[in-house]
């Protein structure tokens, strides 16, 4: 018995002796703090004279937009990334990219899994967080399976780009595979870093390079869960989980409704796909609309877009992409079930069905949650920078959007914004790459039986 009381004893001294201990247990905390170190460290390299071309000091506020657009895969930038930074300055922000891409806590785990050949139920939380897989087994076999899946889709976007940009636009071959690499990193990742100064508007009509980057969103944007779980039964749709279900009808019908929208709003716009052939127009609007599921490329100028086209956009962009995935915004999978909600309470069903399945109510509530927390922060946000700046509302929102929906599209006012305006972006991009992640995390977490239950009040809705 006195072993006992001792024993508890030195358990609370230790817990006295480690007061942070406790506040570090949680994943979404870790999670967190692994993208701000992140952005900490690019904001430190990108500061250095070394990473601009004319070997100066870039601007603390400009350095850390750059470093933040990076690490939460957004793409919005306030100086050029081709003329104004260096080799070395473009080398740190694909890394950045690379490391925000995959998940601070899926390297995390990665190198876990290369020293110790296996994860601990800590890192497996860690990870799992991070990768949104739904258990807790195998996590250190879908890490490697992440890794060598991204390397490899990259890779063989790399490739081809490569050869188009060495053949088809007569690049020296170092350029076409400098070129070719960058894009392919930036594409998966749903980056849309560019070196070139417009983007891929030089590309507009050709459909190696822009259905290759396209395809490269699309496959980053799903979420790693949904690409698994086709590559082992895309022949059996049937068996397919809900999140899988949503995401690929929605992500396919999204991508249709974006095209022809796009397709029929700008087709006369002289500025936009006006002086392009039916098949150009097509390409352009596909691309675009890819591009809104958070990759942040352009193949056209998004500032002469038509006000009905920049509000389509901004809708596009705050839904995102896949769960789990390269993408951001409040994605499908959120879209999707508030879809489902509202259709069953208009048929008056108690209960919410996809397919075959029932959709837990914690489930539901969640998604309410991001969604509602998401129209929040891009509000607030729009109030904010219209007291900042003189931009019109419609300008102000699409850039709000794309910051939080971390797209990267912009409306050509980024770089003219005051300093307080791109801290605002870079603290709204933080926001939308960790905070759907963390928020829908933390509730699942934490969820717990209530061991009472108070008397029922009905109360007037609407």
């Amino acid at each position: 018995m006195a072993i006992g009381h001792e024993a508890r004893g030195r358990e609370r001294v230790i817990g006295r002796n480690r007061p942070g201990t406790e506040r570090w247990r949680h994943p979404t905390q870790v999670v967190v703090a692994g993208f701000a170190s992140a952005i900490a460290v690019g904001t430190v390299l990108l500061s250095l004279p070394l990473a601009t071309e004319s070997g100066q000091r870039t601007e603390l506020v400009d350095a850390l937009f750059t470093a933040t657009s990076a690490v939460c895969v957004t793409g919005l930038v306030t100086v050029d990334t081709g003329s104004h930074w260096s080799a070395f300055g473009e080398v740190v922000i694909l890394g950045l990219i690379q490391v925000g891409g995959l998940g601070i806590m899926t390297l995390a785990a990665l190198l876990t899994v290369l020293v110790a050949r296996r994860l601990g139920l800590r890192r497996r939380m860690l990870a799992q967080a991070e990768t949104k897989t739904p258990g807790l087994t195998g996590i250190g076999g879908l890490v490697r399976n992440i890794v060598v899946f991204s390397l490899v889709s990259e890779a063989a976007v790399a490739v081809v780009l490569t050869i188009r940009f060495a053949t088809g636009y007569a690049r020296p071959w170092g350029e076409a595979v400098y070129h070719g690499v960058f894009h392919a990193i930036s594409a998966f990742n749903n980056a849309g870093f560019s070196v070139h100064r417009n983007s891929l508007m030089d590309y507009v009509t050709d459909p190696w390079v822009s259905l290759t980057i396209a395809a490269a969103v699309i496959v980053g944007g799903l979420g790693f869960p949904v690409v698994f779980e086709l590559l082992r039964s895309w022949r059996r749709p049937s068996r397919w989980s809900v999140l899988t279900r949503i995401t690929v009808v929605l992500t396919v019908a999204l991508l249709v409704v974006g095209t022809v929208l796009t397709i029929l709003l700008e087709r006369t716009n002289p500025a936009t796909l006006g002086p392009l052939s039916g098949p150009g127009k097509l390409l352009a609007g596909f691309f675009h609309s890819t591009m809104t599921r958070t990759a942040g490329f352009n193949s056209i100028d998004i500032a002469a877009l038509r006000p009905e086209s920049l509000f389509t956009t901004d809708l596009l962009m705050f839904i995102g992409g896949g769960s789990g995935g390269t993408a951001g915004g409040i994605k499908v999978t959120t879209f999707g079930l508030l879809a489902f909600v509202i259709w069953s309470e208009m048929r008056g069903h108690t209960q919410v069905n996809v397919g075959h399945r029932q959709v837990p109510e914690t489930n539901q509530r969640q998604a309410l949650a991001v969604a509602l927390l998401g129209i929040g922060a891009v509000a607030l946000s729009v109030l904010l920078m219209l007291a900042m700046t003189r931009h019109t509302l419609e300008l102000v929102l699409f850039e709000v959007v794309s910051a939080f929906g971390t797209v990267g599209l912009s409306a050509g006012i980024t770089a003219d914004l005051p300093p307080a305006a791109k801290v605002l972006l870079s603290a709204l991009m933080f926001l939308g790459r960790v905070g759907p992640l963390t928020l829908a995390s933390a509730l699942a977490l934490r969820q717990r039986t209530r061991r009472f239950e108070l008397p029922e009040e009905r109360t007037i809705v609407g």
